[in-house]
């Protein structure tokens, strides 16, 4: 495991990535909070690309709860099969939107336990929205984050929540709001899983991973 990096590496790293893009944005399309809980459930093992395709029409008729509910499951899937899971992620997106209209009146609650209540949505799905719409500074650890934080050393960890407390812990506060959006970017298209850019990575000077590549 690599070490963790120390303070001001760490400073230096999000001060660089704040100054080439000072708002990072989620890549999944939504138009409300309701349409980011359901496009974060969908995208669990499917692109974002592939998720916004499935999702363009869908959220033109099913953008509340009770819209979903009226547009049925067998409906949902017929918009939504091309992503993996398809059939399971329907009967969770139902099942929530029926829970948000008895448990909450039709609105995306703004904690985390009861996000988490929701049949589909976990601990990352939850992070994700409480960031990305409440703008609470979670971290919602992906598996480019998870990557990201443990080549670098910026976060490391042995699972996603042990990298998530590294973020809240080793992060300075500025960074926070932003971090996972960075991270996230950052390893989808830079630190890949594979082939990592190494050569163009604006960090390559503070990064700790030892395989870098020179092309």
């Amino acid at each position: 495991m690599i070490k963790q990096l120390d303070y001001k590496p760490i400073y230096e790293i999000f001060a660089r990535f704040r100054e080439a893009e000072a708002e990072p944005k989620g890549e999944l399309d939504h138009v409300n909070a309701y349409t980011l809980v359901v496009a974060v459930a969908l995208s669990a093992q499917a692109t974002d690309k592939g998720v916004n395709k499935a999702t363009a029409e869908l959220f033109k008729v099913a953008d509340t709860p009770q819209k979903m509910l009226d547009l049925g499951e067998d409906a949902l899937i017929e918009h939504i099969k091309t992503i993996g899971l398809y059939r399971t992620k329907a009967k969770n997106v139902i099942k929530l939107s029926q829970r948000l209209v008895d448990a909450f009146d039709g609105d995306v609650p703004s904690s985390r336990a009861a996000l988490e209540s929701l049949p589909g949505v976990g601990r990352k799905t939850a992070n994700v929205v409480l960031n990305m719409w409440w703008h609470v500074p979670t971290q919602a650890v992906d598996t480019h984050i998870f990557r990201f934080g443990n080549r670098s050393g910026v976060a490391v960890g042995k699972d996603v929540v042990a990298v998530e407390r590294a973020i809240e812990d080793h992060i300075p506060a500025e960074f926070q709001q932003h971090a996972h959006h960075w991270m996230i970017l950052h390893g989808r298209y830079v630190c890949k899983a594979r082939k990592p850019l190494c050569s163009t990575c604006l960090i390559r000077d503070l990064c700790d991973f030892e395989e870098k590549t020179i092309d």
